[in-house]
């Protein structure tokens, strides 16, 4: 494994230790679920759907690669035309961004030497159906051709050696159509200690429009929207007409994770004040506040990723892992972008946790991808022991989808 390699398997580790610490009570037996499971108890209104669920097979397929981009974590989907609900365009185009990547080859089920990993790499999708010759995987090289991440940490604040982990993202149609992607400034405190890292800041990268690898064009803010125990990006509503949000107010909604509790924040923006954090509005549980301070936590159980969206009925679906890192896919249901969000539904299970020192984490819905009436869900799959169950398995870390079908 090359130096890069074992320096980001170091921080693989420092995700899933995380993810751990971050238990309230986890089973991982698989239970028998029903298609209609409240956890908690009942709320008139925000607890009573009828769905079905079935593998997105298809779209698991096309991230199961041999060569090139093998595996990654992250996969948050921008639609570049700005509709992040589904348009029904077949010429559209998506981004996917992900955070620590995978990349080399593997012949007759055996990772081959010389593979590494990078910290984000992205790839774009021609049109809304995953036809594996309508992707590409793209990342940046050194000077001898060796893969590297697409961003690293270039301000002021930034040491040597910090990375980031990127949030959620969207392409801004006010602010001449660029691309705000929130991206978590990591750093290793002690190289001697697998477990030393730290996240340091909460910035934005701003790609301007038709923006293209190696991104040399690209911004980064450091931003105000980080406490010690957590912050803001984990996952983004484009709640505007722009948007093709189907019950506009205007806003850009942000949400944001703190806490072993993993509890939800969120806050809101109009689009053309993204960069003026003044403007930036918190909720504090009766209203929006301009204070963070007072920002309250709305719901616990979610993961690090998650996401909102409106759904067909007027409610807004809230999805998630449960506890972050479990085999349970939840959903919470809302009347608005910011709740009250109901009981935790149980709307999947997956069997990969059921397999020695394999866990899933971070589902969220991609809603411009979803037919109407649909939702289509990604997980993120990975390893306790990483090092082992990737050379038994080399295409495990990768994500899973699902499908979610209202009735």
């Amino acid at each position: 494994m090359s130096r890069s390699g074992s320096h980001n398997f170091r921080k693989i580790r420092s995700v899933i230790l995380t993810a751990m610490l971050s238990f309230v009570s986890l089973a991982c037996m698989k239970t028998n679920l029903t298609a209609q499971t409240a956890v908690e108890a009942d709320t008139p209104g925000l607890s009573d759907i009828e769905f079905t669920v079935t593998e997105a097979s298809e779209w698991t397929a096309l991230f199961k690669r041999n060569t090139g981009w093998i595996g990654a974590d992250g996969i948050f989907s921008i639609p570049l035309n700005g509709k992040r609900h589904h348009s029904g365009d077949p010429a559209s185009e998506t981004a996917f961004i992900f955070s620590d990547t995978l990349i080399g080859e593997i012949s007759d089920g055996n990772l081959q030497p010389g593979w590494s990993m990078v910290n984000n790499t992205i790839a774009y999708l021609k049109g809304t159906r995953p036809v594996a010759d309508s992707i590409r995987f793209e990342w940046s090289t050194d000077n001898n051709n060796r893969p590297i991440s697409l961003f690293t940490p270039g301000l002021p604040s930034a040491d040597e050696g910090d990375y980031y982990w990127l949030g959620d993202g969207f392409v801004n149609t006010e602010l001449d159509s660029s691309i705000y992607i929130f991206a978590y400034r990591m750093r290793n405190l002690d190289p001697d200690q697998e477990w030393s890292f730290a996240e340091m800041s909460t910035d934005l990268i701003v790609l301007p429009k038709n923006s293209t690898v190696p991104f040399s064009e690209q911004r980064q803010i450091e931003t105000p929207l980080r406490f010690k125990e957590g912050g803001f990006g984990a996952g983004i509503l484009v709640n505007t007409d722009a948007g093709g949000a189907p019950r506009p107010d205007g806003f850009i909604y942000v949400y944001g994770v703190r806490n072993q509790e993993k509890n939800l924040m969120i806050a809101r923006v109009l689009p053309e004040d993204f960069e003026n954090f003044d403007a930036w509005r918190f909720w504090d549980g009766d209203g929006w506040s301009t204070d963070i301070e007072r920002v309250k936590n709305v719901v616990s159980r979610v993961s690090h990723e998650l996401s909102v969206t409106p759904l067909p009925d007027g409610r807004y679906a809230l999805v998630f892992t449960r506890d972050t890192l479990s085999p349970v896919v939840g959903m919470r249901l809302a009347p608005t972008p910011y709740g009250p969000f109901g009981p935790i539904i149980e709307v999947y299970e997956t069997d990969v946790m059921e397999q020695n020192n394999i866990i899933a984490y971070n589902a969220k819905a991609h809603p411009s991808l979803s037919a109407p009436g649909e939702l289509l869900i990604s997980y993120n799959v990975n390893a306790f022991d990483f090092m082992n169950e990737i050379s038994k398995d080399p295409n495990l870390y990768r994500p899973r989808f699902i499908r979610l079908k209202f009735r």
